[in-house]
């Protein structure tokens, strides 16, 4: 059965879409610890990290460098801080979440509420600096 992300990418399941080529995708994080959280991730679905193949996987880390930029440049931050944890679903995904404290990547922190059209905002913003 395909997970979240898989159908997120087939588009069966809405999202903000960042960015996307032809083997990565980039979407904000509909829970996000901070505005601008982005949540990128390889459309072959694999659910550990260190199971991609290194083409993949430096791959991400490629795409993830290009969005990066966009995501400070619409959300002024002191850092943006890179995550990999993949527990809640099991398809390998990087967060990308601004910051200004380390404490801003505590995922036991209270997650934002943002509406749809705050989203969608965060996204074109994004969008308009890559």
């Amino acid at each position: 059965m395909a997970t979240l992300f898989t159908r997120i990418i087939q588009g069966e399941i809405p999202c903000h879409k960042i960015a996307e080529d032809d083997n990565y995708f980039a979407f904000l994080d509909s829970s996000p610890l901070a505005t601008g959280h982005t949540l990128v991730i390889p459309k072959l679905e694999v659910d550990y990290i260190f199971r991609l193949d290194d083409a993949t996987l430096s791959g991400l880390m490629l795409f993830a460098k290009k969005i990066a930029p966009a995501i400070q440049a619409a959300v002024p931050c002191a850092r943006l801080g890179v995550s990999v944890i993949g527990l809640e679903v099991p398809h390998v995904h990087l967060h990308l979440i601004p910051m200004n404290k380390v404490a801003d990547m505590n995922f036991a922190n209270p997650k934002l509420s943002p509406t749809q059209e705050e989203l969608s905002q965060a996204a074109a913003a994004i969008r308009s600096h890559l």
